[in-house]
This record gives C-alpha cells, structure tokens and sequence, in this order.
C-alpha cells in the first residue's frame, strides 16, 4: 500500500495514540505538520492539561495540521483523518471505536491520562494500535505502551534530543518498549510505512501467500526460535503467535511469512528479538484487588491456621515477569500477618520465576517508575518502598522475602510442598492440551489443601475439575482438594537442553501415556493387513491402550478396583500362560504366538492362538505391544472305528492309557498350582518393586525440585554478595578520597568501622572493631565526646564544634545519626575535619590585628593647651 492511501473498505481502522506533556506542543507541530492528509488513520492526542483553565490547544494545533484537528466528545466515533484532543480535567477511553469522557479516578498529580488511555486503546484496537511518545515530563506512558506491545501493537517514540523535556521519552527507551525512534517530524512517515504493511500487507499474507491448512511458514518459525533460543513454543496458541511474527515482519517491513523466516536464518540475533515479543510480561502490582483482598482476608489465615507451631510457608509464581505480582503477594502477607497477630512467629519464602533472563534481572533489581503510584496506595508506598527521586525501590523488608530464578515452569523440574501458588494470564497463551498439563503440575506442586490463583480469564478445565475447588466469589482461587491423588503428569512437551558438544538436541517423551497418537488409524491398519481378528494393543507393562474387535470371549473385567491391565482381565487359561510370553516377547524383541490354549466361555470349550508382537514400527507406536486373538479351525473328528477293527485287547490297552493319562493329569494340575503360585508370588514382587520404584521417582523429582532450589538460593546469594562488595568498594574508596577522618559507631557506642584517616586521632587497629569508643585512647582533648553522641542519639539532631589536639592542632567534630534505607537510625557517624590551618591562620590575623591597634594607639598626637593671658 502507499502512503497515501487508506486502507481497504472493511479493514479495522488503525488508530495512534499520542501522549504529550512539558514541550509537548512544539512536537506536536512538527508532528502533525507531516501528516498525509489521507493517511486513512485516527490520531488521539493526550497531553496533560491543567484542570482548572481552559485552553487553546486545539486551535493552535489546526494551524499546522492538514487534517480536522476536534475536541473529543463523549460517544464520538471515531473516523479516519481526523485528530481529537483529550479536553481537560477528564480521561479518555476506547471501547468498538467509540470514544469515552471520563471523571478522573486519581487526585490531581497522581493522574496518568496516557497511561490510561494507551490501555484502552490496546484492549479495542489490538495489533491496529499505536502508541506514540513525546516530549514531556515524568513517566506516564511507559506501562501503556508496554500494553499496546503486549497486544501486538507498535510503539514510536520522540528522540530525546529532539524533545524539549525528555524525561517521558527516555523512559520509555530505557524500559526497551521504543519500535522506532526517530525526531517528531519523521514519525508520521515511521507510522505510515507501519501500517502500509499491516493494513494490507497482513492480509494478503494470510488470506493469498500462506497456506492456512499447515501454517509450514509459522512451524518453520517456531522451529527457528526454539533452535536458536531453546523455548518451544509450539503448543502456544498460533493466532498469539502470528500476531507476534506479523509485527516483527511490520516492524521489517517484509510482506510474506517466508520472507521472515528466511530473515530469521540470516540474522540469528532476530530470534532474541521474537522471544521477547512473544514473552509478554504485562503485570502491574495489586492486579485485580478483589482476589488479592480475599488473599489477605481468606487464604493467608487459613495457611496459618494450618500451622498452629509457627513455620515458613512456601510460594510459587511462575511466569512473575518483572516481578510485581510476587512482591504483591508479599507486602500482602505482611498486611495479613499485622490483621490476625498470630502468637507464633511466621515467614514466607516467594519463588518467582520467567525464562526472561531480562525481566528476572529487572525485578531482581526491585526498581520501579514513579507510575506506579496509580497501582499502589500512598500508606503502602511509604511503608514497602524507598523514593530515589527517579523512581521507587522495594525495601529490604519485602525484598528478602523473594527469590528470583530463570526456570522454565514447561521444561524445568517444578517447585514442590508449595501452599500458595499463583499463575496469572499464563495459561491463556498456551492451547487446552497443554493447560491441563499445568493444572496437573500445580496439583502436583501444592500441598493438600494448597492454594491457586488464576487470572480473571482463566478457570480449572473441566478434564481436571476433580483436582481443585473453587473458593466463593467472582475470584479465581482454588484450593487444591484432599482426596486427589497427587502424581506428576507425564508426557510433557519435548524440552530443550544444552548438550555438551553445545548444540540443543530434543529430548523424546518417554511413553506414548497422556497424549495419545491417534491410535486407532495405526492399530486398524496393521490388523487389517496382517491379522484381522479381535486384538489389543497394550503398554509394555500390560495396559490397555486401545481394543478392536470383540474380545469379551478372551477378556473380562477383573473383580475388585477397576483395572485395565490385560494380565488381570484374561480369562482362565489363557492368564495362566499369557505373562511369560509376554515377557519373552518384550525381551527378545520378536513376535511370540502360543497355540492351541484352552479357556472356558459360558460353560463352553473353546480353544484360541494368541500372537505376541512387540512393536518397533511405526515409530508413533514404539514401545508397545499387539496381541492378536485367533479362533483355530475346530479339530476334525477320527473316523469311528468297527468293533471287529479293534479287536479284544483294545479294552485292556485303554484302562493302562487312562491310568497314564489320569497320573499325567494330577502330576500336570500339580504343577500348574505350583506355576500359579509362583506367578502370584513373582506378581506380588513386581508390585512391591513397582511401589518401590515409584517411591523412588518420587524422591528423585523432590530431589532435584530441592537441589534447583538451592542452585536457585547459591545464585541469589552469589548475586547479592557481589552486589556487597562492589558497594563496599566503593564507600572505601569515597571514604579514603576525602582525607576525613570518620568514625562509625553503633547504638553502644562501639566502633563499627573506621578511615585509614582517624588512626592518626584514634590509636585504632583493625582488632578494634566492636570495642567501645571509650577504650581507644585518642590525641582529641574532647572528655564530652561520648556524652554528646549519647545526645545526639536521643534527639536525633546533630552536633558540631572545634576540639584541639594534644600536639596543638585542631579539628571540627561533627556528630550526626547513623540512618539506614528504612529510615531506622542505628548509631552515629562521627567525622573530623582538620582546621589547624584555619586556626592557625585566624591566630595570626588576631595578633596583627592586636599590633596595628597598639600602633594607631602609639601614633595618636598629644593634645597641647595654650592659655590665654
């Protein structure tokens, strides 16, 4: 499509947002003035505006825009080529297209209009939404345009030499949520390119050059990211998906999927690029405050009533992005612990994690733009977090309560003997197979009686219903019920993992269990064109996976528990023989028949050749085992003989024959009992070993959970401890550069720490820390010295004067509290500037001023009197 065009009749309408503030309106000049006067697109413009006086925005905007620039209306709707500006004191909103005035939600100076309406806009428009930031002032953008990236959208943001304030701009730079960047007059040709390809680009790919009944150029894509990257994204749902690659192509400006995915090849670093794109990490703090209330006010209560000694509970998020949810969830227990006062002692340990190395940085980081001051009340911004002036910082309090890890919640061994859990806006990406797959492994994760928190579009699938139950209320909590067995699903998606030569190697499923292939197309194929009679196909270890045929006259439901092993459901007869050709098949990878067994059906003889055949192909199939059950033809009668053909002795002949076979019977039934009692014995064993060997599995999956975790902790630590020493460094560095002597004491008024400086005051080696500062002998004639810091403990309000020395010299004692992040003063800091020059030069200027004095004194003339006579 040109630039000059609009887009097709019938297509969704693109609509720009704008946000503004500080030196907005020159930007907005320059802006508007390169607008195609049918560019076929809606600007929204957003600036912040003061409440109290009426402005002219709008009619100097229309002197230099080619378009109708209009006030916006409430229940307007809105038409291409044309631009509306947000009137003052009211937030905008956008829902089918329609415009919405509404009453601010926030006082003066917490408002964040850009933010809000680039939401609104992300939620109506989708990926035809476009977020454009200039100059300003402050913050408000920044998590709406994350929003709008979120849905597939575009962002552009002013180059911040060319803003006049570049405050907003830079934000959003920094937060890496700016598609283009480029000076205000250049972006209506950035957005213009843009929505050339989506508009029409888009669809000529999806309905003309890609195939819509294999998406071969959307696997290829998949394929390409999860070589390059080691995330498997196949069981995504593919309209997220193509939606993303859709966008990275805009961005590109490439027209067809095959294109992209050969840009993929040539530039390996894209595949970084998509996975971010796909990782969507849009999360705010206290998100949905009905759920995190009945948190707070249901579920915290009852995980501590639960432990009446006192413990430290345990918590998942997976998927926690930049980590808000998880530091919600843990100024919420705090919250919850001060309501209920409970008498024992009570901890909680957060593990949080993503695959977005970036996002588990970041929040590791615990530092957050101004904006959330929308998201989170005053009394809890002042009690969890510490202004830093560009932003807010998540105190210590809250942040020694969360561990951060790279964790991989598809691939990665789960965190277990979790109480809490919550997984918000995860399972909405992901298709209905691989949901059930996680609500499995939650179940599996919680402990009994266990608690879920979904997002407000998710819910419990109906397949697993049986292992949770929803808590009352419109929420999405569910606790994890008592009577579910717990048992980690099988047959995840394949996962990825480094192989030692470097390159990742896919890792098969181990059993055909769970999602089956479809069984009955291969089953069916190979009966009718080897068997064709009734048969089984079995797991190796005698499940059933699928039946063709009628097989009532070989099998039957065994009495008891329901079972579908088919060594329980044989018939007699044939379950007596059928094991050991079981295992001999198994073992020698070759087919086993065994013919001419007898069994009884409703009180009738019958006789039945069962064939044993391990499959090896196709490979959808290896692993199991195809019995086959076929009726023989009936035996043929021998011809009567003639009484005079038989002769006298044949009578004598037949009593010795039935007396053989008579022993031969008993010794034969004997043995049978004795094989029968071995087979019981041997099943016996096998169960136990089987018991034993998923005992085992078990212990191993909590044995790795527990040693993921502490790898977990080891790099947290390691993190932290180098964080430590990097800040060390530098106060010892700061401290030797000014040459000031500093004493660091703590409530007790013992010597916490010490500069190379004050040895030459102090007589202080390193063996006296923790040693009162009234133990150190000192050159300082100062016998006030501990009274007055004992003061300044108590008042809080410092204290300063001159001391000398015994050796003549003199230096400003300057005694202030020891503070630290959380505003808690925790001893004093003591420094001593040297002031012996000063002193001494304030000496001399009082002797010269003493000696010119005396000398005006010397120098005055004598009054001499003349009488008169």
């Amino acid at each position: 499509m040109k630039n000059n065009e609009a887009p097709s009749r019938g297509a969704p309408l693109p609509v720009v947002g704008i946000g503004a503030s500080a030196g907005g309106l020159v930007a907005l000049e320059q802006f508007l003035s390169h607008v195609p006067a049918d560019s076929g697109i809606a600007f929204v413009i957003v600036q912040h505006l003061d409440p109290d006086r009426d402005g002219m925005l709008v009619e100097l905007l229309r002197r230099y825009s080619p378009i109708p620039v209009v006030q916006a209306q409430d229940q307007a709707q809105l038409e291409p080529n044309h631009v509306y500006v947000i009137p003052r004191g009211r937030d905008l909103g956008l829902n089918h297209g329609v415009l919405h005035l509404l009453e601010p939600s926030e006082p003066r100076g917490l408002r964040l209009p850009i933010d809000f309406f680039f939401k609104s806009l992300a939620d109506d428009r989708q990926q035809h939404s476009m977020g454009v930031i200039l100059s300003g002032m402050g913050s408000d953008g920044t998590l709406g345009l994350r929003v709008i990236r979120a849905a597939a959208g575009a962002s552009f943001v002013q180059t911040p030499a060319d803003a006049q304030f570049d405050s907003m701009p830079r934000s959003a730079i920094d937060a890496g949520l700016a598609d283009f960047i480029a000076p205000a007059g250049e972006l209506p040709g950035k957005i213009m390119a843009y929505v050339g390809r989506t508009e029409l680009g888009a669809q000529v790919d999806t309905e003309a050059e890609v195939d819509p009944k294999d998406g071969r150029s959307l696997d290829n894509a998949i394929t390409l990211l999860r070589n390059q990257t080691g995330h498997d994204f196949s069981l995504y749902k593919k309209s997220t998906l193509t939606r993303r690659v859709e966008r990275r192509m805009s961005l590109h400006q490439l027209r067809r999927m095959d294109d992209y995915v050969r840009y993929m090849r040539e530039s390996p670093q894209e595949s970084d690029l998509l996975l971010n794109e796909v990782l969507i990490g849009v999360t705010s703090f206290f998100r949905d405050p009905p759920a995190w209330e009945q948190v707070k006010t249901e579920v915290i209560p009852a995980l501590v009533a639960r432990q009446p000694q006192g413990a430290v509970l345990r918590a998942w998020t997976p998927g926690c992005a930049s980590g808000e949810e998880a530091y919600t969830l843990a100024m919420i227990f705090k919250e919850a612990l001060e309501h209920i006062k409970p008498v024992e002692r009570f901890g909680l340990q957060i593990f949080a994690s993503d695959i977005d190395k970036d996002a588990i940085a970041s929040a590791r980081a615990g530092i957050y733009p101004r904006s959330i001051a929308a998201d989170v009340s005053p009394e809890r911004l002042s009690r969890f977090f510490i202004d830093e002036g560009a932003g807010y910082r998540v105190c210590n309090e809250i942040r020694e309560m969360v561990i951060f890890a790279d964790h991989n919640v598809i691939a990665d061994p789960p965190f277990t003997k979790i109480d809490f859990l919550s997984c918000r806006n995860l399972l909405i990406y992901l298709e209905s197979e691989l949901q059930v797959k996680l609500i499995q492994l939650f179940h599996y994760s919680l402990t009994r009686g266990g608690f879920l928190l979904l997002g407000s579009a998710e819910s419990i699938g109906a397949t697993v219903a049986g292992l949770f139950a929803p808590l009352p209320g419109k929420t999405r909590i569910f606790q994890c019920l008592e009577s579910a067995t717990r048992v980690l699903p099988a047959g995840f998606p394949a996962s990825f993992v480094q192989s030692p030569g470097g390159v990742r190697e896919e890792v098969a499923p181990l059993a055909p269990v769970g999602v089956t292939p479809d069984l009955k197309v291969w089953v069916d194929r190979l009966i009718l064109t080897q068997h064709a009679p009734a048969a089984v196909l079995v797991s190796n270890r005698g499940e059933l996976l699928y039946v063709s045929g009628k097989t009532g006259k070989y099998l039957e439901p065994a009495a008891g528990t329901a079972t579908l092993n088919v060594f329980a459901m044989a018939r007699p007869g044939i379950r007596e023989i059928l094991p050991e050709a079981f295992h001999r098949a198994l073992l020698a990878k070759t087919p086993e028949t065994i013919k001419n067994v007898k069994l009884t059906c409703d009180g009738e003889a019958r006789w039945v050749n069962i064939i044993v055949q391990p499959l090896q192909e196709p490979a959808e199939l290896r692993g199991t085992v195809l019995l086959v059950f076929i009726d023989p033809p009936a035996p043929r009668r021998r011809e009567a003989r003639t009484a005079a053909q038989e002769g006298v002795g044949a009578a004598a002949r037949l009593e010795s024959l039935a007396h053989e076979l008579q022993h031969s019977r008993e010794e034969a039934r004997s043995e049978r009992e004795e094989m029968q009692t071995s087979q019981e014995e041997l099943r016996s064993t096998n169960e136990e070993l089987q018991s034993a060997n998923e005992e085992l599995t078990t212990s191993k999956e909590e044995m790795q959970s527990m040693n993921e975790e502490l790898q977990t902790v080891n790099n947290e630590m390691r993190a932290t401890v180098s964080e430590l020493n990097c800040m060390s460094d530098d106060m010892k560095n700061l401290l030797d550069s000014t040459e000031i002597a500093t004493l660091f004491l703590d409530e007790a008024l013992h010597v916490r720490r010490f500069t190379a400086t004050a040895t030459q005051l102090f007589k202080l080696i390193p063996d006296d820390m923790g040693r009162p500062i009234t133990d150190i002998t000192t050159d300082l004639k100062y016998p006030d010295m501990v009274q007055d810091a004992k003061e300044v403990l108590r008042t809080l309000v410092f204290h300063e004067k001159d001391v000398p020395t015994i050796d003549q010299r003199w230096f400003k004692v300057r005694i202030v509290p020891y503070r630290t992040q959380e505003n808690r003063t925790n001893g004093v800091v003591i420094t001593f500037s040297d002031r012996t020059a000063y002193k001494k030069l304030q000496a001399d200027l009082d002797s010269a001023r003493t000696r010119l004095e005396a000398l005006k004194k010397n120098e005055q003339p004598e009054d001499v009197g003349h009488g008169i006579s």
